[in-house]
Order: structure tokens, then C-alpha cells, then sequence
């Protein structure tokens, strides 16, 4: 029975393990950004967005079909007076009045536009600049889904990073007070100094939890973007961090929000020649077919008829004067836009460029500032040890050289994220990732 119980148990330990190792998962970047790209809800509605203008083109492009429209009516008709020219003289005397008092009757019309003013034409046109706007929208999203995807998997790294080196810290400060101990018991220590030591410990441990609850909320964002279990705890790979081009042209650049504002400028000059169509005449071709019975009376079939149809509105010659102007003023307006967006995604890009050289910059000065600080503490836990410098200089330098490793850590992680901002700032990031 006890082995029974032990093999049970096992099993069980096993399964969890299992279950734990399944729910970590390994990732890379780019394979973080692919799977934002693939299955968040945002890129789905940017997806979905673009296929409804697709399906707006095509409804476009069907004003230019003839219009087809079948109909009928069954009537009951009481107390007809019934005449017809058709009955005259003796023969209207002699002839006896039909009994009418049923009316049927089937129609079938065809009108094909032949000229409407051009604004057919601009109608699909505008339409199909208006896809091409919505599909570079949503190209911009992407790039903006990519980088929120990298800033959050850059600031899970970084929580690892503090996580590691609090762990690491957390254990000298535990044989410190340790050592302080029994320093203090022997009478070799100011109680104050333990004190001190053991405050120290503390709030390393604080230090500690908050990098853990910073860890598992970010983890849980990231999770939840990219559709994966909740129970998922993402692994950061860190072998790319820090290494990254030490210059990047910066001249040219081309942003998708750009060419978003260019096609919404094409498709509202469309709108003005589709408003100046109105002082057109609108023709077409007009046919059909009809079919009337009416019981006792007469009968006709075979009347198919066609013909041209022309039409105007008087009204329009004064309306429409306005709806140009609003029109043109719209294509001004996104004139304007185009050009203020250009400066300032010039500006974006020479900050983001200048921030990329300052972390370039930051990474070897935090280098030599960790050389320092860790030869700093080894020389006052010497003067320590030999009574060279009291507790607050060893906890001191101890606490420098904490910070001085996270300062590292982050440096090469800012340097990756200065650098994907860059790419977004130049249009390229999706571009590269996806390469």
C-alpha cells in the first residue's frame, strides 16, 4: 500500500512538472512581434478593416452595371365604365360592354448609365484610394503593435534582469547579517551596525518582491496580446541584446501614416470632380418588356420598347457651387496635413536617432561604472575586514555596485529599444522583423 502511495505520488509530481515546463515558453522578438501580428485583436481589426474596404470598391464598381428590376400587380377592379377607341359607330352600338372587373399586369425595365457626369468613374476611383489609404493605416498600426509588442518584451527583460541580480544581492546581504551576527554576539560589532545590515537585507527583499509583481504584470500584458494561455510564463532571450548597427542612415525614410494622408488627398480630389459631375446631364440607356391582362376586355403581350434616357437637375447649377467648395477646402485641408505630418516625422526621426547614439554612449560609460563600483566594494570589504571602514561605507559601496549591474543590464536593453523606436520612426520595423 505505501508503494502504491509513493508511485502515486510520483505520478503525480511528474504530471506537474510537466505542466509547469509546458507553460513556459521561450521567446525571441521578432517571434513576439510575429505572433502580435498574427493573432492580437488588433491586428485582426486592421485586417478586417482593410477587407471591408475591399468589399466598399467592389459595391463601387457595380454603379456602372445596368439596373434590372422585374415587377407585377393583380388588381380587382368594380364598377368599370369600359370605352375604347377602338369601338366606334354601329360596331360600338352593336358591340356588347365587356365585363371588367380584373387588372393584370408585368413589367420588366433595364437602364444602363452611359454618361453620368464622370462621377461613376470617380466614385470607383475614389473608392480604390480609399482602400490604398486603409491598407496603409493599417500597415502604420502594425508598426505600432510591433513596438508596443518589443517595449513590453524589452520591460519583461528587464524585470528578469533586476530579479536576477536582487536574488544574487539578497543572498550576500543574508551572510552578511549572517557574519554580523556572530560578529556582534563575540562583541567585534556595534549592535547598530547589524541593525543596519539586516535593514539593508530588507529592503533588498522588498526590492525583490516588487521586481516579481513588476515581472508577473507584465508577463500577463504580453500573454494577453499575443493570445496565448493566461497560465503562460514568457522566457526572454537575451543573447541580442546590446549589439545593434553603431550608425543608421536617416535620410530617407517611408512612413505608411504618410502615404495613408497621400491616398486620402488623391480620393478627395476624386470627391471634387464627383461634385463638379452634378452640373452634368446624366444618360442612359432605358429598355423593356410589359405584359397586360385584362379579362374580357384585352390582352397584350410582346411589348418590349427601348430607347434613351436623359435627365437634369435644374437645382444643382446653384446647390452645387457649395458642396465644390467644401470639397476643395477638404483637399486643402489634407494639403496642409501632409505637409506639417512630413516635418514631423523629421523631427521624430532625428530625436529617435539622437536617443539611439545617446544609449550607444551610455552602454560603455555604464560598462566602466560596473568595473568600478564591483573593484570599489572588493577594496572597502578589505578596509572593512581590517578595520579600515565602518558598516556604512561596505553597505554603501555594496549598494553601488547593485546598481551598477542593473544600470548595465538595462543599457544594453535600452540600446534595442532606442533602436526598434528608430526603425518605427523610419517605416522600417515591421519590414525588418518580418525579414
Amino acid at each position: 500500500m505505501k508503494s502504491k502511495l509513493i508511485a502515486f505520488l510520483s505520478l503525480v509530481l511528474f504530471c506537474t512538472l510537466q505542466s509547469n515546463a509546458q507553460q513556459t515558453k521561450p521567446l525571441s522578438i521578432p517571434d513576439a512581434v510575429h505572433l502580435a501580428l498574427e493573432q492580437s485583436d488588433e491586428s485582426k481589426i486592421n485586417q478586417a478593416q482593410v477587407t471591408t474596404s475591399t468589399h466598399e470598391v467592389q459595391v463601387a464598381k457595380t454603379l456602372q452595371y445596368p439596373d434590372v428590376t422585374a415587377g407585377g400587380q393583380y388588381r380587382y377592379l368594380t364598377h368599370v365604365d369600359f370605352s375604347s377607341d377602338l369601338l366606334s359607330g354601329e360596331d360600338a352600338e352593336s358591340s356588347t360592354i365587356p365585363d371588367v372587373n380584373q387588372f393584370l399586369m408585368g413589367n420588366l425595365d433595364i437602364s444602363m448609365p452611359i454618361f453620368s457626369g464622370f462621377k461613376i468613374k470617380n466614385t470607383i476611383e475614389a473608392s480604390k484610394n480609399i482602400l490604398e489609404a486603409t491598407t496603409y493605416k493599417a500597415k502604420n498600426n502594425d508598426e505600432k503593435l510591433a513596438l508596443e509588442t518589443i517595449n513590453l518584451y524589452i520591460s519583461l527583460y528587464k524585470a528578469e534582469q533586476s530579479i536576477t541580480m536582487f536574488e544574487d544581492n539578497l543572498v550576500s546581504a543574508k551572510q552578511r547579517v549572517t557574519d554580523f551576527t556572530n560578529m556582534e554576539q563575540n562583541g567585534l560589532l556595534a549592535r547598530n551596525d547589524l541593525l543596519k545590515a539586516q535593514l539593508q537585507e530588507s529592503q533588498v527583499q522588498i526590492s525583490l518582491e516588487n521586481a516579481k509583481k513588476t515581472k508577473n504584470i507584465l508577463n500577463y500584458r504580453l500573454v494577453s496580446l499575443l493570445k496565448l494561455p493566461e497560465d503562460t510564463k514568457i522566457e526572454t532571450i537575451s543573447e541580442n541584446f546590446g549589439i545593434a548597427p553603431a550608425t543608421i542612415e536617416t535620410d530617407t525614410f517611408y512612413r505608411n501614416d504618410l502615404e495613408a494622408l497621400k491616398a486620402q488627398e488623391r480620393a478627395t480630389e476624386n470627391q471634387i470632380k464627383i461634385a463638379k459631375g452634378n452640373y452634368y446631364p446624366s444618360i442612359g440607356i432605358v429598355g423593356g418588356y410589359m405584359a397586360v391582362d385584362v379579362p374580357n376586355a384585352f390582352t397584350l403581350t410582346n411589348a418590349m420598347n427601348i430607347g434613351v434616357g436623359l435627365s437634369y437637375n435644374f437645382s444643382e447649377i446653384f446647390k452645387n457651387k457649395s458642396e465644390v467648395a467644401v470639397a476643395k477646402s477638404k483637399a486643402d485641408e489634407l494639403k496642409y496635413t501632409i505637409d506639417k505630418a512630413t516635418d514631423a516625422i523629421k523631427v521624430e526621426i532625428e530625436n529617435a536617432s539622437q536617443e539611439y547614439q545617446l544609449a550607444l554612449k551610455k552602454l560603455n560609460l555604464y560598462a566602466k561604472s560596473e568595473e568600478q563600483a564591483i573593484e570599489n566594494y572588493r577594496i572597502v570589504k578589505d578596509k572593512f575586514d581590517n578595520g579600515l571602514a565602518d558598516t556604512n561605507d561596505t553597505l554603501e559601496a555594496d549598494l553601488e555596485q547593485l546598481q551598477a549591474k542593473i544600470n548595465l543590464a538595462f543599457a544594453k536593453a535600452d540600446i534595442s529599444q532606442k533602436y526598434y523606436e528608430l526603425l518605427t520612426a523610419q517605416g522600417q520595423l515591421t519590414t525588418l522583423i518580418n525579414n
